[in-house]
């Protein structure tokens, strides 16, 4: 045989080695779709992609596919005894996945059926409770008018039979009377005659004609069936897609930043509603309603799982649209709080609002965090809720360590805007200015690590590490370099207001 012919023949070997591979992982995937039915009910936690890969931990953008399909593969191996090829990528994950997607298609729609049956009754029950209603109070109306109108025509005809009976009793006194004798009839007449004079001979009561009486009728909108038909027949819809999904969510210190963006490019939106939950509790509330496509929200219990939901409203429309597949996360990261006991200070019941007290007998003093939980890459807000007198010493700002016997932030180790909008670094102020702080406003810190210098090495400013930093304040913002002697894995923050009546709340 020539080299043509056996490179021929073994390309051919591989091309049916390739093809019963293939054979094989589609009948293992057609294997998995068709377990589905028996996975939602066998596998607790399978009941949607987002679902499960969220109560492991992952997220849809960010799946870890090597380090979670040990977890599925385990579960779904207990519950239905499979045995999946040692491959986690190739095999079990691709069959996990279909399974997952399958379920996901199946329980939403036997979730959005439920909904509909459930919506529909309780909207026919009501219609059909207030169509009842509204009979019972017409008919009600109709027996009201028929008595008010009958009582005049029973008393007209009680009168008519009332003089019907006078001059049948009068016409039988005159007969009686001219049947008398003669020495009688002149008493009996004259009796007559004066019996017939008080009686009004020529006065009839009035009957009314047919037009002075009730014609009672029922006025009836022939225009209601068609538009209440065309209200039901275009009453809900199904969508297969929301328009709006959750694009991220990033811990905060006591919260969650949540990110949403459009996934449906012809969906104009005018509104976003974002709805959050304990993931053991089955209640929904809102966190937000705006235009903004990120929210942070804050008071979340750090190591507790929380589900979020967004939906959004159409320009011109009134109704939300369907909510977005619910995305679970958790916060690991301790809440800013302002640290205690101080006799200037007064602090909220969770520790991140401060008020400067109004004791005369308090003197200037800086406010510390708690703890060192400001860390970089994270935003660090100071929201002013009420303001009250400045002075040059007052300032807003992070600083590497705590010190007490210090009357301000303007020190060394600590960066930090006054109240005039001066910004001060390692206690120098700087030539850039932000707008001053009044009631409303909010100054934001970002930092960032440019350059980490070993400890060996003398540079000319003696620092270790060099931090890009951002400070915010209305619509401007000024960025400077900030050189720190060592590393520090978090930062404190501070205030310190000479007079009372400032009121900072930080997140």
């Amino acid at each position: 045989m020539s080299i043509e012919a056996e490179a021929l023949l073994q390309e051919a070997k591989e091309s049916i080695e390739a093809a019963q591979n293939y054979r094989s992982e589609l009948q293992h995937r057609v294997q998995g779709l068709d377990l589905a039915p028996l996975l939602s009910v066998c596998l607790p936690v399978s009941i949607s992609l987002s679902e499960y890969t969220h109560a492991h931990g992952c997220s849809l953008r960010r799946w870890s596919l090597v380090s979670h399909a040990g977890l599925i593969k385990a579960e779904v191996q207990q519950c239905l005894g499979l045995q999946f090829r040692a491959d986690p990528l190739t095999g079990a994950l691709s069959v996990l996945l279909l399974l997952l997607l399958s379920l996901q298609i199946k329980g939403s729609a036997t979730q959005t059926r439920a909904v509909l049956v459930q919506h529909f009754q309780e909207l026919q029950g009501t219609v059909s409770r207030l169509l009842e209603e509204r009979l019972a109070a017409l008919l009600l109306e109709v027996d009201a008018i028929e008595q008010d109108s009958v009582r005049p025509l029973d008393d007209c005809q009680k009168l008519i039979e009332q003089g019907v009976s006078t001059a049948d009793e009068l016409l039988r006194e005159g007969e009686a009377a001219l049947r008398c004798g003669v020495g009688e009839q002149d008493d009996k007449l004259g009796s007559f005659t004066k019996k017939a004079l008080q009686i009004q001979l020529d006065s009839l009561p009035e009957v009314p004609s047919l037009a002075e009486v009730s014609c009672l009728s029922a006025q009836l909108d022939d225009s209601l069936l068609p538009a209440v038909k065309g209200r039901i027949c275009t009453h809900g819809s199904v969508a297969s897609h929301p328009p709006v999904q959750i694009d991220e969510l990033v811990e905060r210190p006591g919260g969650i930043l949540v990110r949403w963006c459009k996934v449906d490019d012809d969906f104009a939106a005018q509104d976003y509603r974002l709805q959050y939950r304990r993931s053991a509790s089955s209640h929904f509330e809102d966190a937000y309603v705006g235009q903004d496509s990120e929210y942070l929200v804050l008071h979340l219990d750090p190591h507790t799982e929380y589900l979020f939901r967004v939906c959004a409203r159409g320009d011109g429309r009134w109704e939300w649209s369907p909510w977005s597949i619910p995305q679970t996360a958790c916060t690991t990261l301790a809440p800013h709080e302002w640290s205690p006991g101080s006799e200037e200070y007064s602090l909220s019941s969770r520790r991140d609002i401060a008020l400067r007290n109004d004791s005369p007998l308090c003197g200037a003093g800086v406010l510390y965090s708690q703890a060192p939980t400001y860390c970089c890459r994270q935003t660090l807000t100071f929201k002013i809720i009420s303001a009250g007198q400045p002075d040059k010493r007052d300032s807003v700002g992070v600083c590497v360590d705590r010190r007490n016997e210090q009357d301000s932030l303007q020190r060394d180790q600590a960066v930090c805007i006054t109240t005039s909008g001066a910004v001060f670094v390692n206690g120098k102020e700087m030539t850039n200015q932000l707008p001053a702080i009044s009631t409303g406003s909010a100054v934001t810190f970002d930092m960032e690590v440019v350059n980490v210098f070993p400890v060996n090495i003398n540079n000319n400013e003696g620092a270790s590490v060099k931090l890009r930093v951002t400070i915010g304040s209305g619509s401007r913002e000024v960025v400077f370099d900030w050189l720190l002697e060592q590393v520090c894995e978090g930062l404190f923050f501070g205030c310190s207001f000479t007079h009372p009546g400032w009121k900072v709340f930080v997140f």
